[in-house]
């Protein structure tokens, strides 16, 4: 009975089968659910379980800046716990019903405070490293300033770009299986009314982390000129009502991007960035990044707008 329930449990802490990449189904999340029980058990809080990853998953970037397997393994083994942890504080949350604005924004930086010490100490420890293969630059042939400018295109400009979108994209694929209540597809309007809503008493880094995030929502906006004139005219046409033939269309021509949604967010990404630390060339991760996910991040958001386009000229005109 307790292992039926056990299933049901990971089972209901899916968001959604369409969005759910397999190596979370049959590793992280039932890893994740794990922890969310024996945490509950002590009465943890969730919060608690975010901060523990964000310290899992920053010391695993300082592992990094060793180039020995010894450390290299530490690291990779504590960016995977970070992970479990980040599974598995939503899970508990959701378990305890213990939510709170500060776990969003704290769980909304995690990954993000990761990367950033992932980044920063790979480019620590490539800087005085010769460049690959005999080249020079000028006469330069150490990486030097060479390996931050890569770092910082890979990781401001495509890296930063590639999850927003990959994230915007799912909510709106559960927004028309789910509903509002199954998603998180928030705008940029609704951000800046919570904002100005807000007292700066007591209320000063609630507010500062909405005004940031209002700003993640608009350059998803920003990405998606075809989406968010299709999802004008829907509204526009049936409030929030939407007719479920609409749904269910928009649902199954959206599904086949989901696959890519799921490679552009965290485990693809961490499969590549393990492999070019085991072998001794970290610096592979950001060409990946720039080169590999950048055009399948181009190929994504070119299939979607062209949905996009096809539904808003079969609707306009009726």
């Amino acid at each position: 009975m307790e292992e039926t329930n056990n299933k049901q449990g990971l089972r209901a802490s899916f968001k959604s089968m369409d969005t759910e990449e397999f190596l979370d189904i049959c590793f992280n999340r039932p890893i994740g659910y794990a922890w969310a029980l024996f945490f509950k058990k002590l009465n943890v809080h969730p919060n608690v379980v975010t901060i523990l990853s964000i310290i899992l998953g920053v010391a695993a970037g300082v592992m990094f800046y060793y180039p020995d397997l010894t450390h290299t393994l530490i690291g990779i083994l504590l960016l995977m716990w970070a992970n479990h942890y980040d599974s598995c504080d939503g899970q508990l949350a959701r378990m305890t019903g213990k939510k709170t604005l500060w776990g969003r924004m704290l769980d909304g930086f995690a990954g993000d405070l990761w990367f950033f010490s992932i980044y920063f100490f790979i480019c620590l420890r490539l800087t005085g490293q010769p460049l690959p293969f005999g080249i020079t630059i000028g006469d330069q042939s150490t990486w030097g300033i060479y390996i931050w400018l890569l770092a910082a295109v890979a990781g401001l400009v495509c890296h930063s770009d590639q999850c927003a979108l990959a994230d915007y994209y799912r909510n709106i694929h559960l927004f028309f299986l789910k509903g509002k209540e199954g998603s998180e597809l928030d705008n940029y309007r609704q951000q800046r009314e919570i904002l100005h809503s807000l007292p700066w008493k007591g209320n000063f880094w609630w507010k500062l982390f909405v005004y940031f995030y209002g700003n993640y929502t608009r350059k998803q906006e920003r990405l998606t000129p075809c989406f968010q004139r299709f999802y004008a005219l829907i509204q526009e046409q049936y409030g929030t009502h939407i007719p479920q033939a609409i749904r269910d269309e928009f649902r199954a021509l959206s599904l086949p991007l989901m696959k890519y949604t799921n490679i552009l967010t965290f485990n693809t990404r961490a499969i590549v960035l393990y492999i070019s630390l085991l072998v001794g060339m970290p610096w592979l991760y950001f060409i990946f990044e720039i080169v590999v996910m950048s055009a399948l991040y181009i190929y994504m958001r070119y299939r979607h707008e062209k949905i996009c386009i096809f539904l808003y000229h079969k609707y306009a005109v009726k």
